[in-house]
C-alpha cells in the first residue's frame, strides 16, 4: 500500500458557517410559531367579541318582542273588563291594528274555551287539542308564561307556527285565563337572518335545555344534527371556544329563553390564521434567502467533491471489476476521506480476485468429487452384467458388452471436459442401453425422439445413464411384462430438456424425496441426485432434475439444462 501524501486546504471546521443558518432558521421558525399562536389567540378572542355581539342584538330584540307581548296583554286584559260589545269593538281594533296576532282566546277556571277572536276565522266546533293552552302550567303559574313555539289548532285549513302567552285574569269575571297566539315568523325570520360567519348561527332554547326555535329545525327533528343543549343550559351567559366552535350565551330578560350562537372557528379565526401563515412565511423565505446563499456557496466548497465521492462509490459498488478509482479534490478532510476510499478499492479489488479463484477452484473440487463419485458406480454395474454374461456362456454377447463398455468409457474420459456434445450422450445412453438390453434379456425396448437441432449442444457429460440405470433397475425389472423406455431430447425456449420416461413400476412421492435427498453412503439412487447435484453447480439452482411418477403406470424424468455451444460454458 502506498504511503499517504499530506493534503492542504481548508479545513472543515469552515463549514460551521452553516451552523448560523440552522440557529437563524430554528429562531426564525420559534418566533414565527410564537407569533402565530398569540395572534390566533387575539382572533379567537375577537372571533368571541363579534360572536357575543351578534347573540346581545339577537337577544334585545327578541326581549323587545316579549315586551311588546307583555304590554298587549295588558291592553286585552283592559278590554275584557269593558262590555261586551265595547271589548268586542275593542279587540277587533288590535287585531286589526296587530296583525302578528293570530287570535285572542279565553278560558274557564276549568279549561274550556270560552271565546275565541281572530279576523275572518271562527274556531272549530270539536278541537281535537289545543296546544295553544296548557291547564296545568295555567294553574301552577304564578303569572303570565310563555309557551315554545307551536302548530296553531283551533282554526281549519289554517295552522300558523304560533308562540302562546297566557295570563291568568282578576276573579270575578267567567274567564279565568286569556291567551294571545302570537305569529312566529316575524322572530324565525329575524334568528334566520342571523349569520355569524358564513356557516354560523342563532337559536333559542329555555332554562331547562329545550329547544324553542333553531333554523335548522327540520334537521334537529329527523336526527341529521344535533345541539348539546344539557351542557349549554349548565353554561353561565358568556362565550366558550373549544377547537372548532365558539359559543356564545345570553339570556333574554324577563323569560326563561336564551339565545345561544354558534360559530365556526375555522371561518373567523382560521382563514385569517392562514392569512397571516403566508405572509410570516413569506418574511422568512426572505429571511432565509441570505441563509441559502450562504449554503449555495458551502456547497460549491464541500457538496461537489462528496458527490464525486460518492458517485464514485455507487459505480464501485456497480462493477467492481472493472472499477478505476480517480482521487477527488476538495478540503483536507474530503481528500483524506478520498484517499483512504481508493486504498480500500483497490484492497477490496485483491480479495475479490482471490475469492473468485477459490470460489472456481471449489467448484471443479465439488464435480470431480460428484464425478468419481459415479464412475466407479457405473463400473461396477457394468462388469457384473459382463460377468454374468461370461458365466452364462454367451461369450459373444460378453464381446459385444466389452465393445459397448468401451465406447462408454472413452465418451466419459472425454480428454477430462466435463461438457460434452449431446450427440455424444445420446450415443453413450444407446451403448448402455445396448449392454442393459444383454443382461436383461431383452425384457423391455427403448427408443430415442431427439430434436436434430440439440445435438451441437453442450450437456453434461453421463447425464443420461444414471437415469437410465434407475429405469431399468427399480422401474422394470420387477415387472412381469415387458417394459419400454422412452428418451426425449427437445428445446424449451434457452433451454434443452431430457425426458427419461419409463412404464414401469412407479414411486409414491415419498420415494422420489427419498431419492432426491440420499446421502454419499446410500448407493440407492445415487446417480439421480448426482446429476442433480452437478446440474445445479454448474448451471445454477433454476437447472436440474424433476421427477413424476404414479405408482404402476411409470416414472418421468426430466432434466433441465441451458444452451451451451463450445466456447461459451464458462459464461453460464
Amino acid at each position: 500500500m502506498k504511503n499517504r501524501c499530506p493534503h492542504t486546504g481548508l479545513r472543515i471546521t469552515t463549514i460551521l458557517v452553516s451552523m448560523v443558518v440552522g440557529v437563524v432558521a430554528i429562531i426564525l421558525c420559534c418566533c414565527i410559531f410564537l407569533f402565530l399562536d398569540r395572534y390566533r389567540s387575539a382572533m379567537v378572542q375577537s372571533a368571541q367579541t363579534s360572536s357575543a355581539q351578534a347573540v346581545s342584538q339577537v337577544s334585545n330584540t327578541v326581549g323587545n318582542y316579549l315586551m311588546d307581548m307583555d304590554q298587549a296583554m295588558q291592553l286585552v286584559k283592559q278590554s275584557l273588563l269593558e262590555s261586551t260589545d265595547s271589548r268586542d269593538e275593542l279587540l277587533s281594533a288590535f287585531l286589526k291594528f296587530r296583525p302578528d296576532v293570530v287570535a285572542v282566546t279565553s278560558y274557564t277556571s276549568d279549561g274550556t274555551l270560552l271565546d275565541c277572536w281572530s279576523p275572518g276565522r271562527e274556531p272549530k266546533e270539536h278541537i281535537f287539542r289545543n296546544l295553544s293552552f296548557d291547564l296545568d302550567r295555567a294553574r301552577t303559574s304564578d303569572g303570565a308564561f310563555m309557551t315554545a313555539p307551536h302548530v296553531e289548532t283551533l282554526f281549519e285549513e289554517y295552522y300558523p307556527w304560533v308562540v302562546t302567552l297566557t295570563a291568568p285574569l282578576a276573579d270575578g269575571t267567567e274567564a279565568a285565563w286569556v291567551s294571545l297566539d302570537l305569529s312566529f315568523a316575524s322572530i324565525s325570520s329575524y334568528i334566520n337572518n342571523v349569520g355569524i360567519g358564513q356557516r354560523g348561527y342563532c337559536f333559542l332554547m329555555d332554562t331547562d335545555g329545550n329547544i324553542i326555535y333553531h333554523p335548522q329545525q327540520q334537521l334537529i327533528y329527523s336526527g341529521i344534527k344535533s345541539e348539546d343543549t344539557a351542557a349549554l343550559a349548565a353554561l353561565a351567559d358568556g362565550a366558550y371556544a373549544d377547537d372548532t366552535v365558539i359559543y356564545c350565551v345570553t339570556s333574554i330578560e324577563g323569560s326563561d329563553w336564551r339565545v345561544v350562537g354558534v360559530s365556526y372557528v375555522d371561518e373567523l379565526v382560521n382563514r385569517n390564521v392562514t392569512e397571516m401563515i403566508r405572509l410570516s412565511f413569506l418574511l422568512a423565505i426572505v429571511v432565509l434567502a441570505a441563509a441559502l446563499l450562504t449554503s449555495w456557496l458551502l456547497s460549491q466548497l464541500l457538496g461537489r467533491p462528496l458527490r464525486g465521492l460518492a458517485d464514485a462509490m455507487e459505480s464501485f459498488e456497480t462493477d467492481a471489476d472493472h472499477f478505476t478509482y480517480r482521487p477527488v479534490g476538495g478540503t483536507r478532510e474530503v481528500q483524506e476521506l478520498s484517499d483512504s476510499f481508493g486504498h480500500m478499492v483497490v484492497r477490496i479489488q485483491e480479495l475479490m480476485t482471490t475469492v473468485r479463484e477459490e470460489e472456481v477452484n471449489l467448484r471443479k473440487t465439488e464435480l470431480k468429487a460428484l464425478q468419481a463419485q459415479i464412475n466407479p458406480h457405473f463400473l461396477y454395474n457394468t462388469l457384473d452384467s459382463i460377468a454374468w454374461m461370461c458365466e452364462q456362456g454367451r461369450n459373444a454377447d460378453a464381446v459385444k458388452m466389452v465393445h459397448a463398455l468401451a465406447r462408454l468409457f472413452r465418451i466419459s474420459i472425454s480428454k477430462g471436459h466435463e461438457l460434452i456434445p449431446i450427440a455424444k450422450e445420446i450415443e453413450h445412453a444407446e451403448s448402455y442401453l445396448q449392454i442393459q438390453k444383454y443382461r436383461y434379456k431383452n425384457q423391455f425396448t427403448y427408443a430415442f425422439d431427439v430434436d436434430p437441432a440439440c445435438l451441437d449442444y453442450l450437456c453434461n457429460k453421463i447425464t443420461l445413464q444414471p437415469i437410465i440405470e434407475n429405469a431399468i433397475n427399480h422401474g422394470l425389472d420387477l415387472m412381469v411384462e415387458e417394459g419400454h423406455i422412452d428418451v426425449q431430447v427437445k428445446q424449451d425456449g434457452d433451454d434443452i430438456v431430457f425426458r427419461v420416461q419409463d412404464n414401469g413400476v412407479g414411486m409414491s412421492a415419498e420415494q422420489i424425496e427419498a431419492i432426491m435427498q440420499r446421502g454419499p453412503k446410500d448407493r440407492t439412487g445415487i446417480g439421480i441426485k448426482n446429476v442433480n447435484d452437478r446440474l445445479k453447480i454448474y448451471f445454477g439452482k433454476n437447472y436440474g432434475l424433476h421427477i413424476s411418477s404414479e405408482p404402476d403406470v411409470g416414472t418421468c424424468v426430466e432434466i433441465r439444462m441451458p444452451k451451451v455451444r463450445e466456447g461459451d460454458h464458462e459464461t453460464k
